[in-house]
């Protein structure tokens, strides 16, 4: 009997999920721009507002910054533990090379195209679509279903820190969520682990000289190259000692600035490192033990001084790939769409810190493939690959949060 109350539902459920509708709002989103660096997720913001007080959710936003507000709209109570889908409204600069204008979404050949289509306007349609058909078909809920979409996840994750740290009803005690997923392009692969990311900045000061005799100056930058040495035998060690999930941490020094001429010695350089973390490290710990080797191996000291600094941190997160959320998570893109597994992340995301901070069990899931559509030129997703996401999104949610109450209803 409840076997096929649960079909039924499910059923009408996913009837309620239209893909015109998931291209319109997704094209909408990318229409409105976003980018980042510049601050301008704004005109994002209002328009995934708006749809969504049509829609009758409720509707939070909140300014993190001057013109950068994270959006927070839910359905469903707030008694018991619910789902937390996590987006963001910021795109990565449209740059060159493309054959439609990037701000214009189109569409053809079964593909949306335009700047964020995959990285992550077409995820955030599709949560938010899932949403609406998990209220149509199911009525009152005592849990939420909530969208946190948040500024500044492209760059330094203003938004996703204010999340967390305040957490998301003006007025009232925060929702409780029991599971989260990041809305990311993975192709539906459900992924269960990620690294951190962290930017270190590494001011090294020297005292300038004439170049026909350095030896009356201390350069910055021979120091600074002493220090890239450092960095590369830790590299090494980390290489020795990969976690049996993810692999080992990584260095890499992106950038060297120094020196005001040729003919004088460097009094200043700048570096910036990104160093990958694995689960449970901390940027701030990593630069001060940084900071410790480059004291220890004499490069400071003599005239020469250098700070080390943590300029950006995401921290990574692991999911046992037995935890209820992965499991809900698999078998709904499973029935969605069919079986497409996990894995793990060598990239990062904002779903780190709801890990961390927030203790909710994290996935990613979403539509698209990161690495061979975000980012680019005529950055496109499958329309498709949306609404079988959108209907992965219905039924992982429904089944933790309306299912149980529907089910309790038709008993009584």
């Amino acid at each position: 009997m409840i076997t096929g109350e649960v079909a039924d539902f499910e059923e009408a459920l996913l009837g309620c999920i239209d893909s015109d509708e998931i291209v319109s709002l997704a094209s909408a989103l990318i229409d409105a721009g976003g980018e980042n660096p510049g601050g301008t997720e704004g005109d994002v913001a209002n328009v995934l507002a708006a749809r969504c007080r049509d829609l009758g959710f409720r509707v939070e936003v909140v300014d993190v910054a001057p013109g950068r507000p994270n959006v927070i709209v839910s359905v469903g109570g707030s008694t018991d533990p619910g789902v937390l889908f996590v987006g963001h409204s910021d795109v990565v600069p449209a740059g060159g090379g493309w054959s439609t204008d990037p701000f214009r979404a189109t569409t053809r050949d079964g593909r949306l195209y335009g700047r964020g289509a995959c990285d992550m306007k077409g995820g955030l349609a599709a949560v938010v679509i899932a949403m609406a058909a998990i209220e149509r078909a199911a009525g009152e809920l005592t849990a939420p279903v909530s969208l946190a979409c948040l500024v500044d996840e492209e760059d330094t994750g203003l938004g996703i820190r204010a999340f967390v740290q305040s957490g998301t009803t003006a007025g009232g005690p925060a929702p409780r969520y029991s599971h989260c997923i990041v809305a990311e392009p993975t192709d539906l692969v459900t992924i269960t682990a990620c690294r951190g990311a962290a930017n270190l900045e590494i001011v090294v000061t020297g005292r300038s000289a004439h170049a026909g005799r350095p030896s009356n100056g201390r350069s910055a930058i021979k120091a600074a190259a002493k220090i890239v040495g450092l960095v590369e035998e830790s590299a090494h060690e980390m290489r020795q000692n990969p976690h049996p999930v993810l692999g080992p941490a990584t260095w890499n020094v992106g950038t060297i600035v120094g020196g005001t001429g040729t003919s004088m010695v460097a009094d200043r350089c700048v570096l910036t490192v990104d160093r990958r973390l694995l689960p449970g490290e901390d940027a701030h710990e990593i630069a001060r033990e940084l900071s410790l080797s480059i004291d220890g191996a004499g490069i400071t000291g003599d005239g020469v001084e250098v700070s080390v600094g943590v300029s950006m941190e995401m921290p990574g997160f692991l999911t046992s790939e037995n935890s209820d959320t992965a499991a809900a998570a698999v078998a709904a893109v499973t029935d969605a769409v069919g079986y497409r597994g996990t894995d793990v992340w060598t990239a990062s995301c904002d779903g780190g810190f709801v890990a961390r901070d927030l203790g909710t069990p994290v996935v990613v899931l979403g539509p698209g493939e990161i690495e061979t559509q975000a980012h680019q030129p005529d950055e496109s997703v499958s329309v498709q690959q949306l609404c079988d996401s959108a209907r992965a999104y219905a039924l992982l949610a429904s089944r933790i949060v309306a299912l149980p109450a529907v089910l309790s209803r038709t008993k009584g």
